[in-house]
């Protein structure tokens, strides 16, 4: 690899992954980033699949250490963040790629408990990350935020919850471009289209009980370039150029990732 990130500090939230036959989106990012000269601090709710990240980029010579914690808990945010500092001394690249979308619904049906649980997890998980990482970025004038978003957050989609939570995502992610510009630190989200991961195949596959090959061929039919999802690659690269210094004067970005998705209109 070019070395894009030698020398830098990446704390990967959701760098774990659901089982499948494919890659997740954060495993791909810590994977590449380490691949590019990062050290990876690889943190999951799922501490085994933590672990399992960084078997893998171990196997390849990388360097990464796995932190279990709920991002959705300020204090294991704290935690996270304050073992990242001690072990390595700073923090150049912060990636939130935590977000949930079970039990969602349409205006008219969602209920109160899947509303708050969706938000919740989908906000809270950038959000205290964010709070805990930004003294030492400020301390170290520098630093790269990636917020993984969604185009559901502006296309059309019929889930009410997760699209206003990656909507909210956006939103937060300009605010804290704009509060921290100043102190040289970069934030940027990332909305993923249809992709062909384990949490989106097996995921939904499972849950409206649809055959995996029917749902690939419909989700497939939906993009427009190449007919084809992309993968989680597709956005593992995306990161990697915003993490990057070639991505310097980039700051309050939301992304596409998506094949053209959300550029078609009408």
């Amino acid at each position: 690899m070019s070395a894009r990130l030698a020398g830098k500090v990446a704390v990967v939230v959701g760098a774990g992954q659901t089982p499948g036959d494919t890659i997740g989106n954060g495993r791909a990012t810590a994977l590449l980033f380490a691949r590019e000269g990062a050290q990876v601090v690889a943190v999951d709710r799922d501490g085994g699949s933590a672990r399992e990240t960084v078997a893998q980029i171990r196997g390849e010579g990388g360097r990464a250490e796995a932190l279990e914690a709920d991002a959705t808990c300020e204090a294991d945010c704290q935690r996270l963040i304050e073992y990242a500092v001690r072990s390595f001394g700073r923090i150049d690249v912060l990636h939130n790629n935590v977000g949930i979308g079970a039990g969602d619904a349409g205006p008219a049906h969602i209920s109160e408990e899947a509303w708050d649980r969706i938000l919740a997890v989908n906000l809270k998980s950038a959000v205290f990350p964010c709070k805990h990482a930004l003294p030492t970025m400020r301390e170290q004038e520098s630093g790269s935020i990636i917020n993984i978003s969604s185009a559901a957050a502006v296309c059309a989609a019929p889930l009410a919850a997760y699209k206003t939570s990656k909507a909210g995502l956006n939103a937060y992610t300009q605010a804290l471009a704009m509060e921290n510009a100043r102190y040289g630190i970069r934030a940027n989200a990332i909305m993923p289209g249809l992709m062909n991961t384990p949490m989106a195949i097996e995921g939904i596959s499972k849950g409206l009980g649809v055959p995996k090959e029917e749902l690939i061929r419909k989700r497939d039919a939906q993009v427009p370039l190449r007919a084809r999802m992309g993968t989680a690659w597709d956005v593992a690269h995306a990161a990697l150029f915003l993490a990057s210094d070639e991505a310097g004067f980039i700051t309050g970005v939301v992304l596409p990732v998506d094949g053209g998705q959300s550029a078609r209109v009408g």
